[in-house]
């Protein structure tokens, strides 16, 4: 664009000087008659035509100015729009990152939630590192010992399978992965089993 500009200047200037020198040609040549009537009407024309390229100048300046004024426009939008984009996301990192401190296991009667030192509630979030499978828990049972690991492998987590092995008791719970198993009858931290491979899967409150 720069250099289109002064090209269309040198243009002009060139034109302008023409004009001034056939100017000073018509003065001496008055007389000259129809050849003085005929470099007039030449020099009209060059000057229409250089009013005509300055008024182009002008049009190029004020198409730069706008460009550069509407190059500037995106970059305030995208700076604004950062903002909530930004606000969203924390917001949606501290709704998903409620965990329990410790993590307790527990019976039918403790109640479930998220788990602090203050408000000791069992973990219904519960998920298996060892096999990546959700921790499944029912109420007022207990496994039978005759429970293995494979018959949980291949059972895992269809209740009706998995009645076969499941003892009525009130006040138990039955925990279970692909993996392991448990059944827990009071209130117990996950951390004193150290066989267990269960981690909270996080509270989305």
């Amino acid at each position: 664009m720069a250099e289109d500009l002064d090209a269309l200047l040198d243009e002009v200037e060139t034109k302008f000087c023409r004009l001034q020198a056939l100017g000073a040609v018509g003065k001496r040549d008055r007389g000259g008659g129809e050849e003085a009537a005929g470099e007039r009407d030449r020099s009209a024309k060059i000057l229409t035509k250089a009013v005509v390229d300055e008024e182009d100048i002008d049009d190029v300046i004020k198409d730069i100015i706008d460009e550069s004024s509407f190059s500037k426009k995106p970059m305030k939008l995208k700076s604004k729009s950062a903002s909530p984009t930004s606000e969203r996301n924390s917001v949606s990192i501290q709704a998903h990152g409620k965990s329990c401190c410790p993590v307790y296991l527990g019976g039918s009667s403790t109640p479930r939630g998220i788990g602090t030192n203050i408000s000791q509630r069992t973990c219904d979030q519960l998920r298996c590192t060892a096999c990546d499978f959700h921790v499944s828990h029912y109420n007022d049972y207990q496994w039978d010992k005759s429970c293995d690991y494979l018959f949980f492998r291949n059972n895992m987590p269809e209740l009706s399978k998995l009645r076969a092995k499941m003892i009525k008791k009130k006040g138990s719970r039955a925990y279970a992965c692909q993996c392991s198993w448990r059944s827990i009858d009071e209130l117990t931290d996950l951390q004193t089993d150290r066989q267990l491979r269960w981690v909270c899967g996080k509270h989305v409150e």
